[in-house]
């Protein structure tokens, strides 16, 4: 058995025993890949500028902050994640459980690139642990030295059985693609794209390619053209050209290409000074091999400045290249330098039509102050993405999935993205062993009405928002029930307390016994009781004076204040004086209007 077939089957054993899968676990190893790139920045500054000459600042600012931005988006969000989805139902389904439960693939190889060999190579690594993945991390041997610190320091800070590291070069990359993986994750070229594609079909293991491509760059005549070339120039010089979404050749009218090759030389000077070779910003090519490709790309074509290189440097200088034809060899193949070719065009419509004619790009870029321009190019092309004013930035927005179509590769990730292309996104439904009588629509024997029956369910569509309205009114109307329910045991209470101040208030021989007065007075308001309505009462209902016994005086009034009650009571019977301490007494505890004034009193007296 071979190294690599060793390899899988420990990662695939330890899988299996389900150590990678619990919430926890995950996080601690985000966690310590966190660590990692913290206790170990120097290592990797000092690999990346023996691999491609990047100054430390380059290091951090493009390969080890994005890196940090994408764990503590996943230490932060995993959670939600990692939990169940609810989906939207219909009809059928309207009883039932629905959802989408996100589980682990299994085994996951990572092949990585040589041009960003640790942000392109951790970044499916933090999604693969999100995931509860195990992982087979493969560098590029081509930056043989990060490579080598990779395979070095990382399984110091991750499990050693489920996520390891694998060296080598093509022979060992062909061996661990004959082996059977979950998912295989590939950043590079599209040339080789094809072969893993190719090596993952035995296995029926799906893949996620991350290719390159040309991207085009179009410039309006009527934008800024000064801000374009200086995001364009800041964009291509990047790791000295050596970016897959890097524009790779401009397109722009006749009547503007001198003017952007002043303003991209203008650029130049202000990033490098005078001596691009001598700034430490700026990058260098990774081996002979690329440094004579991409010196061959210019044979043929007009520079219109630039064009010097040093071999034993490793160095190409920014250079430009004027009047370039579709046919030209430069534009055959992805540059992957810093060669910045110009191809004229008369019009958008035929920028479109250049571009329609090829591969579809990783990226594409536009520049232009017209939204409608920048509308029509987005609606008549397809892209892995499309940027307008800017370049590359996409990249650094995690909520953008990120990836290619057709030759520029498949597959997208970044942030959630990531999670979800190296997760099974698992469809679940739990249904009731009840209501069997809904479901003789689907049982033979079958009839027209069955049938009918059936439509109904699975083609109506339930409008959300509106039951979501319906559920709010129904809260609503509950809150509103146990409000007045409360405020009626409220009344109710304060009534007995005011009343029993009262009944305390009046003299026990001021009692009518066995009396039962029932006035109704239908009126507008309480005004129209005169004083001859009082003095009658008084006259005519209390006659009767005997000994004790319980009385009760039920009095209904309309729009009637407590004084004027007061009055009517005194004026039919003379004994009955309410003390100016009582009123008090029951103001305190029955505060407010609600007492004086309400469409109906009701007074008992017991």
């Amino acid at each position: 058995m071979s190294q690599e077939e060793l390899v899988v089957e420990r990662a695939r054993r330890s899988f299996q025993t389900g150590r990678s899968k619990p919430l926890e676990f995950r996080l601690q190893q985000l966690r310590r890949l966190q660590s990692f790139l913290k206790e170990r920045q120097e290592d990797i500054k000092d690999a990346l500028q023996k691999d491609l000459g990047k100054s430390g600042c380059a290091s951090e600012l493009y390969e080890l902050l994005v890196v940090e931005a994408e764990l503590q988006l996943s230490l932060t969000r995993l959670a939600e994640w990692a939990a169940p989805r609810p989906v939207e139902k219909n009809l059928f389904t309207l009883s039932d459980e629905v959802y989408v439960r996100p589980e682990p693939l299994g085994v996951v190889l990572i092949v990585g690139p040589w041009n960003y060999p640790w942000s392109l190579t951790l970044l499916p690594l933090v999604g693969a642990i999100a995931a509860g993945n195990a992982a087979i991390v493969k560098p590029s041997e081509i930056s043989s030295t990060s490579s080598t610190v990779i395979k070095q320091l990382l399984p110091l800070y991750l499990d050693k059985d489920l996520y390891q590291v694998v060296e080598g070069g093509v022979p060992e990359t062909q061996q661990l693609l004959k082996q059977r993986f979950d998912h295989i994750f590939y950043t590079g070229s599209t040339a080789v794209g094809k072969l893993v594609m190719e090596a993952a079909a035995p296995h029926l293991t799906p893949v996620t390619l991350e290719l390159g491509g040309k991207s085009p760059c179009y410039i309006d005549k009527d934008c800024d053209i000064r801000i374009a070339c200086r995001r364009i120039t800041w964009a291509k010089l990047i790791n000295c050209g050596q970016t897959c979404i890097a524009p790779d050749f401009i397109l722009c009218e006749p009547s503007v290409q001198n003017r952007v090759v002043e303003e991209i030389r203008r650029c130049v000077k202000e990033f490098y000074a005078d001596s691009p070779k001598t700034s430490d910003d700026y990058g260098r090519i990774i081996n002979q091999r690329q440094f004579k490709r991409i010196v061959g790309l210019m044979e043929g074509c007009t520079i219109a400045f630039g064009g010097d290189a040093d071999e034993s440097q490793g160095y190409i200088g920014p250079t430009v290249l004027k009047n370039v034809t579709g046919d030209s060899r430069v534009m055959q193949e992805e540059i992957f330098g810093p060669l910045l070719p110009i191809v004229t065009v008369q019009s958008v419509d035929e920028a479109i039509h250049f571009i329609n004619e090829r591969e579809k790009p990783l990226a594409l870029y536009v520049f232009s102050h017209n939204a409608k321009l920048i509308e029509k190019v987005l609606a008549e092309t397809s892209s892995g993405a499309l940027v307008a004013n800017d370049c590359i930035v996409h990249f650094l927005d995690s909520a953008l999935p990120f990836g290619g179509v057709g030759h520029s590769g498949m597959g997208r990730y970044r942030g959630r993205h990531t999670f979800d292309q190296l997760s099974n996104l698992r469809s679940c439904m739990i249904k009731q062993l009840k209501m069997e009588g809904l479901n003789s629509m689907r049982y033979p024997p079958h009839s027209t009405k069955k049938l009918g029956w059936a439509r109904r369910f699975l083609l109506s569509q339930l409008n959300v928002q509106k039951l979501r309205n319906m559920a709010m009114l129904a809260m609503l109307t509950c809150l509103a029930a146990f409000v007045v329910q409360s405020a009626n045991q409220c009344w109710h209470h304060r009534r007995i307390i005011y009343w029993k101040l009262v009944h305390e208030a009046c003299p026990a021989y001021c009692l009518v016994p066995k009396a039962i007065i029932l006035l109704r007075i239908i009126s507008s308001k309480a005004a129209s009781f005169t004083q001859t309505t009082a003095l009658s009462l008084r006259d005519n209902v209390f006659l009767s004076r005997k000994p004790a016994h319980t009385s009760t005086l039920l009095l209904i009034t309309q729009h009637a204040s407590l004084p004027l009650v007061e009055g009517l009571l005194c004026s039919a019977v003379p004994a009955l004086k309410l003390s100016s301490r009582c009123r008090s007494s029951a103001a305190g505890v029955q505060s407010g209007p609600s007492l004086y004034w309400s469409k109906h009193f009701i007074f008992v007296l017991m």
